[in-house]
C-alpha cells in the first residue's frame, strides 16, 4: 500500500482495526486515546499526518456515546493536524435505528450523528449493512455502505454445506435483504410475520411460506436482545423446519442476549465482528464469530486507490 495512507483505531473494536491493517500489510498508525479523571477524551496522534490520506476505523457501539465522542475527537486531531483526506470507517454505525420520527417531539438521531460526523472534519464515511440505507441520504458527504451478504452467501456454502435450504427473514421490514441472500446462494424465501407490541418485545405470529423439512437461515441486520430471532426460530421449527440457523452482522447482545441465544434453538448463529465480541459471546455454545477485515481492508483500499467499491459486491 501507498506510505501516504494511515490507519488510526479508536477503542471500541482494536483487534479488527489490527485484522484491517494486517490485510493492508500496514501498521496502525501511533496514537493516545485515553480518559482524564472525570471521562473526558483526549487523543493525541503520534506521527505526521501532513497531507495523508487517513482512515480511522470505530464503531460507535457500547458505550456508543464515547466511542461517537472518541471518533469526532480523533477527526478533529486529524484535520487540526492537516490531514489531505479523513475517511470514518465506522463498521457499526449507532443511532442508526433513530432515522426517522417515531412520533411528535422525537429527535431523528441517524441524522444529528451524520451532521456530528461531518462538521467534525470527515470527508467520507464508510460502514457497513446501514439499518436504513436512507441514512446515506443524511450525510452531504460521501458514503460507501458495503454489504455482508458476499461474505454470509460464503460462509453458508463452505461451512454448512446445507441441502434443502431456505433463506428466512425475521420481519417484514427485512425482506430485501433476505431476497438478496436467498438470490445469492440459490435458495427459496420465507418471511416470519410478527406483531411487536412494545419496544424490545416481539410476538411471532405466522409464517409466510411452506418451510416443512427445510433447514432455514434468518437473516437480519442487528441482532439486540434476541427475542425476535429465538420467537421466530421457535415458530419455524413449530412449523416443520428440519433445523434453524440465524446469521446476523451487527452483534449488539444486550442484556440478557447471549443467554437467550444459548438456550435457544437455533443450532448456530453467526454474527460478524463488527462490533468487538464480549467474552460471553465467545464462549456461547451455539455462537459463531465471521471476521470481516479482509472486507473492510479491500473497501479501504479501493477508496485510498480511487477504484470502485461497489465491484466488490457484483
Amino acid at each position: 500500500m501507498s506510505n501516504s495512507m494511515k490507519l488510526i483505531a479508536g477503542n471500541s473494536n482494536r483487534p479488527l482495526a489490527e485484522g484491517v491493517a494486517s490485510y493492508l500489510g500496514l501498521s496502525l498508525a501511533k496514537a493516545q486515546v485515553k480518559r482524564f479523571a472525570d471521562m473526558e477524551i483526549f487523543v493525541e496522534i503520534q506521527e505526521n499526518v501532513r497531507g495523508e490520506d487517513v482512515f480511522i476505523l470505530q464503531s460507535t457501539s457500547f458505550p456508543a456515546n464515547d466511542h461517537l465522542m472518541e471518533l469526532l475527537i480523533i477527526t478533529d486531531a486529524l484535520r487540526r493536524s492537516s490531514a489531505k483526506r479523513i475517511t470514518a470507517v465506522v463498521p457499526y454505525f449507532g443511532y442508526a435505528r433513530q432515522d426517522r420520527k417515531p412520533g411528535p417531539r422525537t429527535p431523528i438521531s441517524a441524522k444529528l450523528v451524520s451532521n456530528l460526523i461531518t462538521h467534525a472534519g470527515a470527508d467520507r464515511v464508510l460502514t457497513l449493512d446501514l439499518h436504513a440505507g436512507q441514512i446515506q441520504g443524511f450525510f452531504d458527504i460521501p458514503v460507501d455502505n458495503l454489504y455482508g451478504a458476499p461474505i454470509i452467501a460464503r460462509d453458508i456454502k463452505q461451512r454448512l454445506q446445507l441441502k434443502n435450504i431456505m433463506v428466512v427473514s425475521p420481519d417484514v421490514g427485512g425482506v430485501v435483504r433476505a431476497r438478496a441472500l436467498a438470490k445469492r446462494i440459490d435458495a427459496p424465501l420465507s418471511i416470519v410475520d410478527k406483531r411487536r407490541e412494545r419496544a424490545g418485545e416481539s410476538e411471532v405470529m405466522n409464517i409466510i411460506g411452506d418451510v416443512e423439512g427445510y433447514n432455514c437461515i434468518l437473516i437480519d441486520d442487528i441482532v439486540d436482545s434476541g427475542g425476535t430471532l429465538c420467537n421466530a426460530a421457535e415458530a419455524l421449527l413449530k412449523n416443520g423446519a428440519a433445523a434453524v440457523y440465524a446469521y446476523c452482522t451487527h452483534g449488539v447482545f444486550s442484556g440478557g442476549a447471549v443467554s437467550r441465544i444459548s438456550q435457544s434453538k437455533i443450532k448456530e448463529f453467526v454474527v460478524t465482528d463488527s462490533i468487538m465480541p464480549t467474552e460471553a459471546v465467545k464462549v456461547a455454545r451455539n455462537i459463531r464469530t465471521l471476521p470481516i477485515a479482509e472486507l473492510l481492508g479491500e473497501a479501504i483500499k479501493r477508496t485510498a486507490t480511487e477504484s470502485s467499491v461497489s465491484s466488490l459486491f457484483d
